[in-house]
């Protein structure tokens, strides 16, 4: 079942990839959370699943869904609509853990053991040597995506490591499944609000993007959170953190396969050495109080 969860979140990439050019970033992004709550609000009352406890709480868990749901997704759907590879916004954004790491100790006064420090050069060495192997001699990187593309991904894993420690510390006394409601809600106002402002929210309605659309639906937006209250309440959750380091190699292989993205050798061993890094930096004890 983890690896399962793990297989089902890497598709969130490729889907992006199959669904944007027949819908801008921020109204895909709006449409999906729209769908997701008509059918995540009447599962949360049949199952009889509770409530947050106070508005404080309720804020709280607005405010982290603006950050891993808004920030994250609006930045990794903008960057693959820029042009930025799939799998290399898969390995970017699967830094989270190292930049976590790397903020919890100002935040959360947590301090990493040297293992952990090693871990976090292993990891930047790693996207350094990802990034340079998609040059050729005397190209720069952003003749490939652009800037703005490797931007926008940066403001996800911004988004998606402040959000995860904004979590912890504030909402851990969050009820998993109306708590995602809360946070698709916060969400969804402000991609609503960014279709809104930036966008002419035209959409090319297809067979592809109908598919890709009931994909990121049914499938990630509820079905693996199902999946993952069923891991949390069989003591099963850690693993799925263990493996979440295979997502990046995983949406790689997809995007080859459906779409013909390659990475040179060079950018295959970079993402080998980031990968080592961030399981050298979740590997339990993940951080030492």
């Amino acid at each position: 079942m983890p690896a399962l969860f793990v297989l089902l979140w890497s598709t969130g990439f490729i889907g992006a990839k199959f669904g944007l050019p027949y819908a801008e970033p921020f109204t895909f992004l709006f449409m999906r959370f729209v769908l997701t709550l008509l059918l995540l609000i009447p599962l949360v009352i049949v199952m009889g699943v509770s409530w947050p406890s106070s508005l404080k709480l309720w804020k709280n868990i607005a405010i982290s869904g603006l950050l891993v749901h808004g920030a994250y997704l609006g930045g990794v759907f903008y960057g693959i609509y820029l042009g930025m590879p799939a799998g290399l916004a898969a390995l970017l954004v699967g830094l989270q853990p190292l930049l976590t790491a790397a903020c919890a100790g100002p935040l959360l006064g947590e301090k990493l053991v040297r293992r952990q420090w090693l871990g976090l050069a292993l990891g930047l060495a790693g996207i350094s040597l990802v990034l340079g192997s998609q040059l050729d001699i005397g190209e720069s990187l952003f003749d490939g995506f652009g800037i703005n593309a490797l931007l926008s991904v940066i403001v996800a894993l911004i988004g998606i490591s402040l959000g995860t420690l904004y979590q912890k510390k504030y909402c851990t006394s969050m009820p998993l499944l109306s708590g995602a409601v809360i946070q698709y809600l916060a969400a969804g106002v402000l991609l609503g609000l960014g279709a809104l402002l930036f966008e002419t929210r035209q959409v090319q309605w297809s067979v592809t993007f109908m598919l890709t659309l009931g994909w990121l639906v049914l499938i990630l937006s509820i079905a693996a959170i199902l999946l993952l209250m069923a891991l949390i309440k069989k003591g099963e959750a850690s693993r799925v953190a263990s493996l979440f380091y295979l997502v990046p190699p995983v949406t790689a292989l997809q995007a080859w396969w459906l779409f013909d993205e390659h990475i040179p050798l060079l950018g295959l061993l970079g993402m080998l050495i980031a990968i080592i890094g961030v399981v050298m930096v979740i590997r339990k004890p993940i951080l030492r109080q």
